[in-house]
């Protein structure tokens, strides 16, 4: 009788599960034009809020133009970074459902049975390209801005009370919008609902919460849009505007939706068949 020695197939290790989902996430073809399509767009909006507020500094009076409040706001124009939300939260789904929707999980789970390794390497890829891109987003809309405005003598530096703030923010708004559509994707499964989802999420549930009652006030204050707003915002927040929004308590929320977003796809992922 003759026994045959077969050789123990190793385990992948995170490195390489890390490695195949940096090439998965490359391999689409939408990827490259998305992320440029984003950066451009928030550019464009950053330089033509410094523009209108560059043509309009000579009627302003000598207070305003000394104080010139609306710098940093140029900088960081909720139109660019809104459409960033919209596009991280959308690519981030598009992680998990894409091999969902083609059946190639499948695959991927029969090669790694570690499900929650997995998972947490496709949320780590994601979370690395999107800090990259809002990284690239807020250095350069910054930048455009303030090259914009120097011209009439009202540009700021990151040195200047709020700016370093406000530029961490905008940032690091884009992975934290993404690992919230991952998230969600990791739970719904579906390309057009999850992204319908995670449009709703990110960008249109604050609105329903637009009453002055305290509670409501609170809810906003717990959405990460909102949070974004009160940490790129210096002027009009006095203690208990907005339900008393803290900036201690918008890095929270900014901690708890990735957080909260990446534990749910773990519980998710071993709880439910593929």
């Amino acid at each position: 009788m003759t026994t045959v020695a077969t050789a123990a197939v190793p385990r992948a290790r995170f490195t390489d599960l890390l490695a195949a989902e940096w090439i998965k996430i490359q391999s689409l073809r939408s990827t490259p034009w998305i992320l440029g399509a984003v950066t451009l767009t928030v550019l464009v909006t950053a330089a033509l809020a410094a523009w209108s507020d560059y043509q309009d500094i000579p009627r302003l009076d000598a207070d305003a133009r000394r104080e010139h409040v609306f710098s940093l706001g140029d900088a960081f124009p909720a139109e660019g970074y809104l459409v960033l939300m919209l596009a991280a939260g959308s690519v981030g789904a598009i992680v998990v459902v894409s091999e969902y929707g083609s059946g190639l999980i499948r695959t991927t789970t029969a090669a790694v049975p570690a499900r929650r390794s997995l998972m947490l390497a496709k949320a780590a890829v994601t979370a690395l390209l999107w800090t990259g891109v809002g990284l690239l987003c807020a250095l350069g809309s910054f930048a455009v801005s303030q090259a914009i405005l120097s011209g009439r003598g009202a540009a700021v530096s990151l040195t200047d009370p709020g700016a370093l703030r406000a530029l961490a923010a905008s940032a690091l708004l884009a992975p934290v919008s993404a690992l919230t559509g991952f998230g969600l994707g990791v739970l719904i499964r579906h390309g057009a609902t999850t992204m319908v989802a995670s449009a709703f999420v990110l960008l249109m549930l604050p609105m329903f919460f637009g009453s002055r009652e305290p509670w409501v006030e609170r809810a906003r204050n717990m959405m990460v849009q909102s949070a974004w707003q009160r940490l790129v915002t210096l002027y009009g927040w006095g203690p208990d505007a907005y339900g008393g929004a803290t900036v201690a308590g918008s890095w929270t929320v900014f901690a708890v939706w990735p957080l909260a977003a990446v534990a749910l796809a773990l519980i998710v992922v071993r709880r439910r068949d593929v």
